[in-house]
């Protein structure tokens, strides 16, 4: 599209890598962006274009959050609201424009719906009452979407859009493959890092594959944990590398040959998207948005019960081991990757969404505090 989608775009969201990505990816299509947050975006990550921040408390306590923020969506006048998110930084936005004829997209993460909603009634209602605020809501995934219908009411109004990643990785080199295993995800209770751990010990004690490795990159509150259970199962063929950078990490997915990731509940996530990217074989939690990325045998492995992610790690291996299998599974992720889930893509279907959502014009929206 020549003219920006939006003249006067305001991003609302916590600070993350995520909101971040989305700030520098949609700016081409406004004409001047904002951001409210809890931290500015770093250097990198503002484009030309970026008019103003306000930092935002965005925690519940907060008593002075939302009236902060309307008071500079007042002084600003944004077209469009662009709020990441449907937890406490949802609440505090949409308390923040009730009243304001100004149109409101809500993008929910996994954690917004997936858990927090089961955590409490309270948490629910907030919730539900923060889908329902909005004009318009995305989903990553047509699961996570069901269960936003199913919270919000039969007349909301989804789109299936994600973040996507960066740009299509070159074609993956199978003879520059190492024989790795490589997990990537956060070090904290909901992706099971230990769960991987207790499996790769039945890997090495199963004699098999004595020369494929397991790395465990980034980081979290369970690192320590996570390195001392590794030397309790005295493994020998695992590293821990740490937080990484992207091209870095980048480096890790084009050399490994089977990506593995197990948390309890997850929508589509950004990692799994550059694993297939890069050529990796997935091996993944039996989740519902999984299963719109990964069908079992046909271009990755799904992990019925956890308990057993050993026995699929073996076979993953085995089949990964294969340059002429893993190829295959490489061209059909690679298909699906770039078909939807690009992030400059992606960056332009959100674009079309808010001419839509202009074109629509905002919800009523009570003043009454609820």
């Amino acid at each position: 599209m020549t003219e920006p989608a939006v003249s006067r775009l305001l991003i609302v969201g916590s600070a993350s890598v995520h909101t971040w990505r989305y700030l520098a990816g949609i700016a081409p299509f406004a004409g001047e962006v904002w951001l409210a947050s809890n931290r500015d975006a770093p250097e990198q990550y503002r484009p030309a274009n970026f008019a103003g921040f306000q930092r935002i408390d965005f925690r519940l306590s907060s008593l002075v959050a939302s009236g902060r923020l309307r008071g500079w969506i007042k002084a600003i006048r944004p077209d469009l609201v662009h709020v990441h998110q449907a937890n406490s930084v949802a609440w505090h936005a949409s308390r923040a424009m009730r009243g304001l004829a100004i149109p409101q997209v809500l993008t929910a993460w996994g954690s917004d719906i997936l858990l927090l909603p089961e955590s409490n009634a309270l948490f629910g209602r907030m919730v539900r009452s923060n889908l329902q605020s909005a004009d318009v809501i995305t989903s990553d995934s047509l699961y996570m979407a069901a269960r936003i219908r199913a919270l919000a009411g039969e007349d909301c109004r989804i789109e299936l859009l994600n973040y996507g990643m960066d740009a299509m990785p070159l074609t993956p080199d199978l003879a520059a493959k190492e024989k790795r295993v490589l997990s990537c995800r956060l070090h904290k209770p909901l992706y099971r890092i230990d769960a991987i751990l207790h499996a790769w010990s039945a890997v090495e004690a199963s004699g098999l594959f004595g020369d494929w490795r397991l790395t465990v990159a980034a980081s979290g509150d369970q690192t320590p944990e996570l390195k001392q259970l590794a030397e309790t199962l005295a493994l020998r063929r695992v590293d821990f590398p740490g937080f990484v950078p992207g091209h870095e990490l980048a480096e890790l997915y084009r050399k490994s040959r089977v990506f593995v990731s197990v948390p309890r509940s997850d929508a589509t996530s950004i990692s799994l998207l550059e694993a297939m990217g890069h050529g990796c074989l997935p091996v993944l939690s039996n989740l519902p948005a999984n299963g719109e990325w990964i069908i079992d045998g046909l271009n990755g492995r799904i992990v019925e019960d956890v308990r057993r992610l050993s026995d699929s790690l073996l076979d993953a291996m085995r089949e990964a081991e294969d340059d002429r299998q893993l190829q295959s599974i490489a061209d059909i992720n690679r298909k699906l990757v770039a078909q939807k889930a690009l992030h400059a893509d992606n960056m332009r279907r959100f674009a079309e969404l808010y001419v839509r959502a202009l074109q629509a014009g905002p919800k009523q929206r009570s003043k009454k505090k609820k």
